[in-house]
C-alpha cells in the first residue's frame, strides 16, 4: 500500500471504539448520578435476612454480607471513583499545565532548572509516595483527590512544555509581544489555549490513571473508607465474600473499573489520533 493510500485510508475502527468509549462514559456518569435516586435504591440499608442473596429481580446484582443491595453500592461507589478520577486529573493538569507552560515559554536556565526538578521528582517511586501521603491523610476524600493529583502532574508538565516550546515561536506570540502584552497574558491567554488539544487529550488519560490510583489505594484500605463505597473498596471487601460463594460481589466492580478505564483510554487514543492527523475521527 502506498503512502497516499495509507494516509487516506478510513480509520473507522478507531472512531467506533472512541464512540463506544464515549457512550460508556456517558452511561456510567448518568447511571451513577441518577439511578440510585430513580430506582429508589439505598446503598446503606441492611437486611441481614437476605445476606448473600444471589442476583434476582429484587436485587439485580444480589446483596452483600449485611444484605445491602450490591447494585446500589456499585452505583454510589461509581460516583466516588469517577469524582476522584475527574478532580484528581483536573488538579494534575492545572499544576502540570502551569509548570510546563512557564518552563517552555522562558526556556534557557529557567527551563533547565524547572525540568531538572521534574527529573528529581520522577526519581522518587510514585507508588511509594502516593501510599505515604494517602496514609497521612487517611479518611479525607478531598485529601485523597489532592494527593493523587499532586503526584500525577509530572507527565503532563513535560508534554505541555514540549508543546509550548513549539508554540512560542509562532507569529501570534510575536504579535502579542509587539503590542506590549505581558508574559503572563501571552502564556495563559495565547499559548496555553493553543495547546488545548494536547491538554484535553492528556486529561482523558489522567482520569483513567487517577481512577486506577484511587482503586488501588482503596483496595489496600488507605483510600476511600467504609462505609462509603467506592469501586476499590468494594473489590477489597469482596475478597472475603468469595469464601461464601458470592461471586456477584467481585465481578461487577471489577468489570466497571475495567470498562471505564478502557473507555477513557480509547477516547484519549482517538483524540490523540485526531490531533496528530489534524482531523479527529478520520
Amino acid at each position: 500500500m502506498s503512502d497516499d493510500e495509507a494516509a487516506t485510508r478510513p480509520r473507522l475502527p478507531v472512531t467506533t471504539i472512541a464512540w463506544t468509549g464515549l457512550a460508556w462514559i456517558g452511561l456510567a456518569i448518568v447511571a451513577c448520578a441518577l439511578a440510585p435516586w430513580a430506582l429508589h435504591l439505598s446503598a446503606t440499608a441492611t437486611d441481614v435476612a437476605n445476606a448473600y442473596a444471589s442476583p434476582s429481580l429484587a436485587h439485580w446484582l444480589g446483596t452483600d454480607g449485611l444484605g445491602r443491595d450490591e447494585l446500589a453500592r456499585l452505583l454510589v461507589g461509581g460516583r466516588i471513583t469517577l469524582s476522584v478520577g475527574a478532580i484528581a486529573a483536573a488538579v494534575a493538569m492545572l499544576i502540570g499545565t502551569a509548570y510546563g507552560a512557564i518552563a517552555g515559554y522562558y526556556g534557557g536556565i529557567a527551563d533547565a532548572i524547572l525540568m531538572r526538578l521534574v527529573d528529581v521528582f520522577l526519581s522518587v517511586p510514585t507508588l511509594f509516595l502516593l501510599l505515604f501521603l494517602a496514609a497521612m491523610f487517611h479518611g479525607s476524600l478531598i485529601a485523597l483527590m489532592l494527593v493523587i493529583g499532586a503526584t500525577s502532574w509530572l507527565g503532563p508538565a513535560r508534554l505541555v512544555r514540549g508543546e509550548v516550546l513549539s508554540l512560542k515561536e509562532r507569529l501570534f506570540v510575536e504579535a502579542a509581544r509587539s503590542v506590549g502584552a505581558s508574559d503572563a497574558r501571552i502564556i495563559f491567554r495565547h499559548v496555553v489555549p493553543n495547546a488545548g488539544g494536547t491538554i484535553i487529550t492528556t486529561t482523558t488519560f489522567m482520569v483513567a490513571t487517577a481512577m486506577l490510583s484511587e482503586t488501588a489505594l482503596s483496595f489496600l484500605g488507605i483510600g476511600v473508607r467504609a462505609p462509603m463505597p467506592s469501586w476499590g473498596n468494594l473489590l477489597s471487601s469482596a475478597q472475603s465474600d468469595l469464601f461464601a460463594g458470592a461471586w456477584w460481589l467481585i465481578v461487577p466492580p471489577g468489570l466497571a473499573i475495567l470498562a471505564t478505564v478502557c473507555a477513557f483510554n480509547f477516547l484519549g487514543d482517538w483524540l490523540r489520533e485526531g490531533r496528530d492527523t489534524g482531523v479527529a475521527g478520520t
